[in-house]
């Protein structure tokens, strides 16, 4: 399933590279897309949208919608 998210606060490969630790130990195998300018996360991922958001939320980031 492709999710897409939100994410404010991402302002560097530093963020990106968070963000992607994060959401790969939910779901190893997730394919994950960022685009800082937009701030949007794309996650390729079977785990549900909850599980995705609490990661990326947990690394200090406000995921939006």
């Amino acid at each position: 399933m492709n999710q897409i998210f939100t994410v404010e606060g991402m302002t560097c490969g530093h963020c990106e590279k968070a963000v992607t630790q994060a959401l790969l130990a939910v779901d190893s195998q997730a394919k994950i897309t960022i685009d800082r300018l937009h701030n949007t996360v794309q996650v390729e991922s079977e785990k549900p949208r909850d599980a995705l958001a609490q990661a990326i939320a947990e690394e200090g980031y406000r995921v939006t919608v």
